[in-house]
């Protein structure tokens, strides 16, 4: 498997985690030993043959890759423009991108003698997705959630427990993401020599940024192979959600190259830009630090964090991936935002005239691909990363005016 873009000017990061000003370790000195620890076993595993062979196996028998990509012809028709095609990671096993990233940190863990597993969630898809992983390898698992995302995320909380997890609920701070990542860290500098954090997405300190996006690169490396045979070439453009951003790495890495192919993040405009009400880190943040790295992050004047907001629970983030925040740097790929209000309407258009139900997180991406499929010509090719399914977000869908359920 093809992991890097070898000498291009997008061979990030550097060896030292930095994403031209973005990335690094900025972490207290209780957690060095553990980063050094883990980045020295992650260069390792990464020139080991051996190791992706048994990476690969995993998502070809127990996640059930490579995800196929479909042509949405009902919705394009009636979009009118582009024809819209969906790489479907809302197969997978666990029901979203989630798992890819959870497999290959889970045989790091192994590799490195750790027996206790522990992970922070949002929406629930990387919480599910670590909990099956842990059942199947056998480790405990405790799984950090906040308390707002418990009361959005019931039956994915249900699912974590079934196998075998402890879900850990958050009443700090905004109750959401954000907190959770903040006491999962907690719990690591206390017990640092039995216990693996498999971080879900593409923050964090150095080596992590990195390594869940090498991972997640499977998406986009799939891709690659699929339009070809499917469409005979690749796609005009290509659009994925971006929250942390683990789905859009792993999509747009194996793209980056492809001058002729567009790259589109789409952050949660929430309620609107105009409002405190929204995750849009790229579109409406300044630099900083948290969680371990510099990055575009939502603050107020006085450089404090700012609660972020979204319908999807796995958007509802302040902050974004450093390697989004360097290549929106560099104008590699354009971020733009979709409203609540937005991404519920594509989640109602897609589930009606395709009959799949998108993740809520997934349904941000959508909802840019019908804002621009109809001026496009009938002929443009656009590919949208499904991240995730929508199973989970019956109830949130119901909150906000859909059927009664």
């Amino acid at each position: 498997m093809n992991r890097t873009t070898g000498n291009s000017p997008f061979s990030q990061p550097d060896e030292h985690g930095h994403f031209g000003r973005f990335g690094g370790v900025f972490v207290s000195e209780t957690l060095i030993a553990a980063l050094s620890e883990l980045t020295d076993a992650w260069r390792a595993a990464r020139d080991d043959e051996t190791f992706w062979a048994a990476f690969q196996h995993e998502m070809a028998h127990y996640v059930g890759r490579p995800s196929p990509i479909y042509h949405a012809r009902n919705w394009s028709q009636q979009l009118g423009g582009a024809q819209i095609y969906l790489k479907r990671e809302d197969l997978n096993h666990t029901g979203s991108h989630k798992v890819n990233n959870c497999i290959g940190q889970a045989l790091l863990a192994r590799r490195m003698g750790k027996t206790r597993i522990i992970a922070e969630t949002g929406a629930g898809q990387h919480g599910v997705a670590t909990a099956s992983v842990a059942a199947r390898y056998g480790l405990p698992c405790v799984v950090y959630m906040g308390a707002e995302d418990v009361r959005r995320q019931a039956s994915n909380v249900y699912r974590m427990k079934l196998l075998g997890a402890e879900v850990r609920a958050v009443e700090s701070g905004s109750r959401t993401l954000k907190d959770a990542l903040n006491e999962a860290m907690r719990d690591w500098v206390t017990n640092i020599a039995d216990t693996f954090y498999i971080i879900g997405t593409v923050a964090g300190p150095h080596p992590y940024p990195q390594m869940v996006r090498d991972f997640q690169s499977i998406i986009g490396h799939e891709c690659r192979e699929q339009m070809v045979k499917l469409a005979g070439r690749q796609p005009d453009e290509i659009i994925a959600c971006v929250g942390g951003g683990s789905n859009a790495i792993g999509i747009f890495h194996p793209y980056l190259d492809e001058a002729n192919v567009r790259l589109t993040g789409v952050e949660a405009a929430g309620k609107g830009l105009h409002t405190p009400f929204h995750a849009a880190a790229l579109g409406c943040g300044r630099a900083g630090v948290l969680h371990g790295n510099r990055t575009m992050l939502l603050q107020d004047a006085n450089g404090q964090i700012m609660e972020a907001h979204s319908v999807s629970a796995g958007l509802d983030y302040p902050g974004v991936g450093p390697e989004h925040a360097w290549l929106q740097e560099t104008g590699r790929v354009q971020y733009v935002a979709a409203s609540d209000d937005e991404a519920l309407a594509a989640f109602h258009a897609l589930t009606r005239a395709e009959g799949i139900l998108p993740a809520l997180e997934s349904s941000h991406a959508l909802a840019h691909a019908a804002r621009i499929a109809p001026t496009l010509p009938k002929d443009a090719i656009v590919l949208v990363n499904l991240s995730g399914r929508g199973d989970k977000d019956m109830h949130t869908v119901a909150e906000y005016g859909g059927l009664q359920l």
